[in-house]
């Protein structure tokens, strides 16, 4: 990211010694009269977008103090360490719909908070040893305001005068079979049975806002392409206090130049020279592990493709403590520049085994 054209204070009309809960309320206050969902403003796109991305900064306290100490978030090389997160998130401005779509007597299907999904790119070496990654992504999150209740004074919910408490209310209708009575959710309290008799003006009664979370992810010790872990009550937080949702992580390990993974072992390719394969040698092997270092025997008489087992130098098993097994793979690269003396000394050898030797080496060396 790039210094901004506008100050972030300026966006959100906040004091350069906001606090944390002061920037928030800034920021839920202008984007209600911003969002294009509830604004008739030409530009409220595009203003948006500014406070949000104001929001984004200052909310984060790592980002914060680069941009007051640098003029940009992410320091004074423009490089952001935030980690690549990727699917399963909308953006603050898909947040903030959900939200205009869930105030004061408009309760969503469920109340417990709906689970986020993220992706989060890894080496396999950080695979191999574990790692700790931090992730930025935006939610609807607990009101500081109420604290989750809904109510701005702090009292709990009332039972609805409409429906008694039941959530319920008896329609009657007049059909070709006579006067029919059904059961349907009620208006009043949508379903709930309870109503806030004074909403928090911070979150309109539902106990959330929308908010920007910033979390560290461990990756696993041996996590495998694909797996995922589940951060209990990080997801979309719950109607009124009730339970929030999940952030289900999906590690996705990235291909290694190196090593080909399959299950916990590890392959590679051990490239030789003809003279290599024929009498046999010790090959290094740098490890998957920092500074490892290991030989590998290759049998003389090695051909093309045979497969040489190392055990427990693979990836590390996940909550084991054991290791897979390296897995070399002979490549067969040429042979080495011979001189006349040596290849006709090796013509000799092949020929006393049988070998079909060329004329030009025909002869027995003098």
């Amino acid at each position: 990211m790039s210094a901004p054209d506008r100050d972030y204070y300026e966006v959100l009309e906040v004091a350069r010694d906001a606090s944390p809960a002061e920037v928030k309320r800034a920021f839920l206050k202008k984007a209600r009269e911003l969002h294009p969902d509830v604004s008739d403003d030409p530009d409220a796109e595009a203003k948006f977008k500014e406070v949000n991305e104001a929001y984004s900064v200052l909310s984060d306290e790592r980002r914060r103090q680069n941009y007051d100490r640098f003029g940009d978030a992410d320091g004074p090389g423009g490089f952001g360490s935030m980690d690549d997160i990727f699917g399963g998130f909308g953006s603050m401005a898909d947040i903030f719909s959900d939200f205009f779509g869930g105030g004061q007597g408009r309760r969503p299907a469920r109340s417990r908070g709906r689970d986020m999904a993220a992706r989060i790119r890894v080496t396999l070496a950080e695979a191999a040893t574990g790692a700790t990654r931090t992730i930025a992504y935006d939610r609807l999150g607990t009101c500081d305001d109420c604290h989750g209740t809904g109510s701005a004074d702090g009292e709990e919910p009332v039972p609805c005068p409409v429906c008694g408490g039941s959530g319920m209310r008896t329609v009657v209708q007049q059909t070709i079979l006579g006067r029919m009575q059904t059961s349907v959710p009620c208006d009043a309290c949508q379903g709930t049975g309870s109503t806030v008799e004074h909403p928090c003006p911070t979150c309109d009664g539902q106990g959330r806002v929308p908010t920007h979370e910033v979390v560290e992810v461990n990756v696993p010790v041996g996590v495998r392409n694909g797996e995922t872990q589940r951060m209990a009550g990080l997801g979309e937080a719950g109607w009124r206090g009730d339970a929030a949702g999940d952030l289900v992580v999906e590690f996705a390990v990235a291909a290694d130049p190196r090593f080909v993974r399959q299950g916990d072992d590890l392959g590679a390719a051990l490239t030789l020279d003809a003279l290599e394969a024929l009498c046999g040698c010790n090959v290094e092997v740098e490890g998957i592990l920092e500074d490892e270092r290991f030989f590998v025997e290759v049998p003389a008489g090695s051909l093309e493709g045979d497969q040489i087992r190392v055990e427990s130098r693979g990836m590390p098993r996940r909550g084991s403590g054991g290791r897979g097994d390296f897995v070399g793979v002979v490549n067969v690269a040429g042979s080495p520049e011979l001189s006349d003396e040596e290849r006709e000394l090796i013509a000799s050898i092949s020929r006393a085994h049988g070998g079909r030797v060329p004329a030009s080496l025909a002869s027995d060396p003098a």
